[in-house]
């Protein structure tokens, strides 16, 4: 099981460690720094982070020392024109290790995807994925531009990539980014007009997370509910859990495609869990059932879980959950049965097991 957990905060990085069977904060780093990202690449022995500092802007950051220090890099940028004109960065919502050490990815708002292969010292914008024409049709979800926050690398064959925007669909490049095709199959968004709600360019795929061990298959929480794909998102199906369709969270399984996690919430209009009632989701027949885990959670409570705030460890067994209102959670069992860690954490924007 995974000895360290990355808590991204409203008030920075928090390390936690395992000792003696406990976790414990192991460096509270960049200290005060709305973080919005953190990524371990032990291969390339540093530990990234992104944070937003809002009026000052996006700022990146790379450890080369397990977090107890870090160095300032350059963000990601968008050209600008002559004039000065263009987009900017708001944002870095997410952050993979490339199948090299040394290579890191970043999903960003605006939507643009970008790649460093010197360890985020440079880094050069996927222009095929920005020119897509459907991308003018895309416009943004929880902020003011759309981006993208999931972003997949096929283990058999790191050229094959998934990238999942809110709000603008499901794009995957099998050529490492020179080609990219939509796969909204199967998706509607009901806050659309009736004629326009399979329109692939304004789906609002909340989080998508792929099994490692079977990478075909996908699971999204999308706005309007939870879909399941056998086919790398050629196809997507419309599956029905106990509690409710919306949510932001999803992690699959690292071994088992049949077995998913989700974060039930009450609607968009809301935004808490139903009745207070606290709780993860699981599916382990692929959706035709699920199970609710809320041993050891709170209740009644009203905590909203992000899109990052839910992870799984590469054993299957270990869970963390994480919460706006500063609660986290852990569990050993697939979440049967919850550990609280902390309930007084800054509102928690994403958690990741190291």
């Amino acid at each position: 099981m995974s000895d360290r957990i990355l808590v991204s905060t409203r008030k920075g990085l928090f390390i936690l460690a395992r000792q003696a069977g406990e976790w414990r904060v192991l460096h509270a780093a960049l200290s005060g720094a709305p973080m919005t990202a953190a990524l371990s690449d032990p291969r390339a022995g540093v530990l990234y982070a992104a944070a937003n500092h809002g009026h000052f802007g996006a700022k990146f950051y790379r450890s080369e020392d397990g977090g107890a220090s870090f160095q300032e890099l350059a963000c990601p940028a968008f050209a600008k024109s002559e004039d000065g004109s263009g987009p900017s960065l708001f944002q870095i919502w997410c952050l993979e290790a490339g199948a090299s050490p040394g290579t890191v990815w970043a999903g960003c708002i605006p939507d643009g995807l970008f790649r460093s292969d010197d360890r985020g010292e440079s880094w050069r914008l996927i222009q095929p994925l920005w020119d897509r024409p459907e991308r003018a049709r895309a416009f943004g979800g929880s902020y003011d531009h759309p981006g993208i926050h999931s972003f997949l690398i096929d283990p058999r064959n790191p050229r094959h990539l998934i990238a999942a925007i809110s709000c603008g669909g499901v794009w995957a490049s099998e050529d490492e980014g020179e080609s990219w095709e939509m796969r909204t199959d199967g998706l509607k968004a009901a806050y659309m007009p009736p004629e326009q709600d399979e329109d692939g360019a304004v789906q609002d795929p909340h989080r998508v997370s792929a099994c490692a061990a079977a990478p075909d298959r996908l699971w999204m929480q999308h706005h309007n509910g939870v879909f399941m794909s056998r086919d790398a998102g050629r196809r997507w199906l419309r599956i029905e859990p106990p509690i409710s369709g919306f949510g932001f969270a999803v992690a699959a399984h690292p071994a088992d495609p049949e077995t998913a996690w989700f974060a039930p919430s009450k609607s968009d209009e809301h935004r808490f869990p139903e009745e207070g009632r606290f709780c993860i989701t699981r599916t382990r027949d692929g959706g035709r059932s699920f199970a609710v885990l809320e041993t050891g959670l709170p209740r009644p409570a009203y905590d909203l879980v992000y899109r990052h705030g839910l992870d799984v460890d590469a054993s299957g067994d270990q869970l963390a959950l994480a919460s706006t209102t500063g609660g986290l959670w852990t569990s050993r069992d697939g979440g049967e049965r919850w550990q609280a860690l902390s309930v007084r954490l800054p509102p928690v924007s994403a958690i990741r097991f190291a």
